[in-house]
């Protein structure tokens, strides 16, 4: 296995920044990861994760979408870029991906491709694929696995709603970095512009690849019944595996070593996902 860091241009011109983990030999499929907020592709259990389905024959590029306001590494946040967020710079950033491994810019041309996100990373995958199902950027496809997402795109209080629609923004704090983030206005507005477009069983419900939905049971924050009510929108596509004992990120640090024992929580979501995907690339 190597691995290899790279740059595309994504949504809003900020830069998608990636590392890809090739597998010796032809690989069987494409996996791209996705992390959630205030996450990154060098968080914790992606590392990991993406060196595990690697060795299963993979070719994997675990991502920085271009509002994550990331680097490669563990570094401090760009604000500027946290607070211009919206569901939509995700998605417009998945689709970037997409093309260019069917381009043959990214590794992975001619495989089927699965979207793996965490916490809202699997909710903006499932969000890509429901808004652009029939899209085609999104042809290849073939399935899609959400790790502890959400199931409403909606996740503020009435109050802090109120204060992005008086044109202010919302306080994030990274206790990782120490630095106060925050939500911009138009993270709310395009979800009142477009309330449809933000619905996420909704969108799930236009789904026609498979759905695998991985949660927590102990999960402190989102609740495991998320994952029902996702799969509850597409009942035939959807199938649901409860860790337990699982916390929000599988019983794992951040950082972690990719070469450490993993949690027994962070192991059965490999498995899982590892039997998930090789059943849709086949």
């Amino acid at each position: 296995m190597s691995t290899s860091n790279w740059e595309l241009p994504g949504s809003r011109g900020l830069p998608i920044r990636g590392t890809t983990h090739l597998p010796e030999g032809d690989p069987r499929g494409t996996i791209v990861i996705v992390h959630g907020y205030l996450g990154y592709k060098d968080y914790g259990m992606f590392p990991w994760l993406a060196t595990r389905l690697c060795e299963q024959g993979h070719v994997v590029h675990r991502i920085n979408l271009s509002h994550s306001g990331m680097d490669h590494g563990h570094g401090q946040f760009n604000e500027q870029a946290v607070e211009q967020d919206t569901w939509t710079c995700g998605v417009e950033d998945i689709r970037l991906v997409l093309q260019a491994i069917s381009s043959g810019r990214l590794a992975g041309q001619g495989r089927g491709v699965v979207l793996i996100g965490h916490s809202r990373g699997g909710s903006t995958c499932l969000l890509a694929v429901g808004r652009h199902d029939g899209d085609a950027d999104f042809e290849s496809v073939v399935g899609i696995v959400s790790m502890s997402g959400p199931a409403s795109l909606g996740r503020l209080s009435d109050e802090a709603k109120q204060t992005l629609l008086s044109g202010g923004r919302v306080e994030m704090a990274s206790s990782r970095t120490g630095q106060t983030l925050h939500v911009g206005q138009a993270w709310l507005q395009e979800q009142l512009d477009d309330p449809e477009g933000h619905d996420l069983p909704v969108q799930v419900s236009h789904i026609s690849r498979p759905i695998g939905l991985i949660h927590g049971a102990e999960d402190p924050t989102v609740d495991p019944s998320d994952a029902v009510t996702i799969a509850q929108a597409n009942p035939s596509r959807s199938m649901v595996r409860l860790i337990e004992n699982g916390d929000h990120v599988f019983n794992t640090s951040n950082p972690f070593d990719p070469d450490a024992e993993p949690s027994l929580q962070l192991a059965e979501v490999a498995v899982t996902a590892g039997e998930w995907i090789d059943s849709w690339v086949a």
